[in-house]
């Protein structure tokens, strides 16, 4: 419960503080006080509350919470992205401005020399006041002087600007030059500039991931050597699909779509690994009801995900066995096809260590006391659980959770803590392959990494 509420706390403070860094940027930096500044800190704040009001709303049925509160959380996520990203091109441009404006400002407001002695004429040209003559003898005039007349006094120029009480200049303007030492409106045009530009960039970006993610899953086909694979197996196809994530946004329509494309490759065999469902079997049981059509050689396989722990699992497990699914928990299937044989195994997800809902992953469970000399597949929601699963000397692991990274660049966040993103890869002599998934999770956008169903062909040595 303290783990739960110090995530709840930090998740909050979280969101708090990009909104007060997106309401400093798109809302105090673009405008002048009044009432559009106003405006925009009540729009500023009601998103702020939108977020966590959409994480709890969904969870507890409040599913019309969700399209405006996810494509927000998109939308804020690649704001900030953009705005970060633009901190130092705003930064540079305004140092060059301040520059251009000091150096403005010195030769405008440097003082002209006065000459000594019979300059004042050129006195009065460059400075608009009468210059007093010199006293050069014992009087005040001379004849020099007095057949000269003296010069009309010219007409002083505009008063300049009040001195402020202290003595300095007033409204940021320079005394000498009578010019300001910086220019607020170009300031103001750059950042409304920065801000114009991430909020369409941000727009479209979203925008592109929402078509992507709401469209159908893309079919991709991978060739993978095993090199236990008895000779009679070679070419044995497996349909893999994972983070099919029926809630708020998708339903029976979506598992419908998949369960369709499934049946048309023909597979030797089913496997879902993991996070079918975001919700109760009384609330998604009529989505997932599709499922019992899917077709297949020698079976269709599941393996629970995170998100089951998060929906009741136990029911789950019984719901997904009465569709025709066989639910792997920390065992192994025997697969006799084409004169070989090849175990299947599945372990319960590494969440479930600790939630008291169900067994933890147990490795020596599902591995230990086999017959060395077969191909092992294993299906694991995590791509880290190939780290212990190598010990058991696995040939290959299929698994899904990362959605690929699904909103670039959490991408390069996901590999702080997964092993492989998407695709295949190696850990610790352990074949990994990690399918993108063909759902989404939270907002309905994917960008760089499309929704999938990956058909695994394994090939023989």
């Amino acid at each position: 419960m303290l783990a739960l509420a110090t995530f709840v706390g930090f998740a909050v403070l979280v969101t708090a503080l990009i909104h007060l860094y997106l309401w400093k940027r798109l809302v105090r930096d673009t405008t002048r006080p009044g009432r559009w500044r106003k405006a925009g800190g009540v729009a500023a704040l009601l998103l702020a509350l939108l977020v966590p009001a959409t994480m709890v709303g969904t969870r507890n049925g409040s599913y019309w919470l969700a399209w405006p509160g996810y494509l927000w959380l998109a939308l804020m996520f690649y704001l900030l992205v953009l705005l970060l990203v633009l901190e130092v091109p705003v930064a540079v441009a305004k140092l060059v401005l301040r520059r251009r404006e000091r150096a403005a400002t010195g030769a405008v407001g440097e003082p002209a020399p006065v000459p000594v002695g019979g300059g004042g004429r050129a006195d009065t040209a460059a400075t608009g006041h009468v210059a007093e003559p010199a006293a050069t003898g014992p009087t005040a005039t001379s004849p020099v002087a007095l057949a000269e007349p003296p010069a009309a006094p010219v007409e002083a120029g505009p008063a300049g600007p009040p001195a402020a009480e202290d003595g300095g200049p007033q409204d940021g303007r320079d005394p000498a030059g009578d010019r300001p030492d910086h220019d607020p409106s170009r300031r103001l045009l750059l950042a409304r500039g920065a801000a114009i530009f991430a909020g369409l960039t941000a727009a479209g970006v979203t925008g592109y991931g929402v078509r992507t993610a709401m469209g159908p899953p893309r079919l991709d086909r991978v060739r993978i050597p095993l090199a236990k694979l008895p000779r009679g197996m070679d070419g044995l196809r497996i349909a893999t699909v994972s983070d099919i994530h029926l809630g708020p946004l998708r339903g029976r329509a979506h598992t419908e779509r998949i369960v369709a494309m499934i049946n048309r490759l023909d597979a030797d065999l089913v496997a879902v690994v993991g996070d079918l469902v975001d919700g109760s079997v009384a609330e998604l049981g009529a989505a997932a009801e599709p499922l019992r059509d899917l077709r297949s050689r020698y079976g269709g396989f599941f393996v629970t995900g995170n998100h089951e722990y998060y929906s009741g699992v136990e029911e789950w497990v019984r719901e997904v066995d009465r569709l025709g699914l066989r639910v792997l928990q920390n065992e192994r299937q025997e697969i006799r096809a084409r004169g070989g044989v090849l175990d299947l195994a599945g372990v319960n997800d590494v969440t479930a260590a600790g939630t008291g809902l169900a067994a933890p992953a147990d490795y020596a469970a599902a591995l230990g006391d086999r017959d060395p000399s077969r191909p092992v597949v294993l299906l694991a929601h995590q791509p880290v659980a190939a780290q212990e699963a190598a010990k058991f000397g696995v040939d290959l692991q299929l698994s899904g959770h990362t959605h690929g990274g699904q909103m670039v660049p959490f991408n390069l966040l996901v590999k702080l803590q997964q092993p492989v993103v998407s695709g295949l890869g190696e850990v610790d002599g352990t074949k990994v392959y990690v399918t993108n998934g063909a759902g989404f999770w939270g907002p309905p956008v994917r960008v760089g990494a499309p929704p999938q169903v990956t058909l695994v062909e394994l090939r023989a040595p």
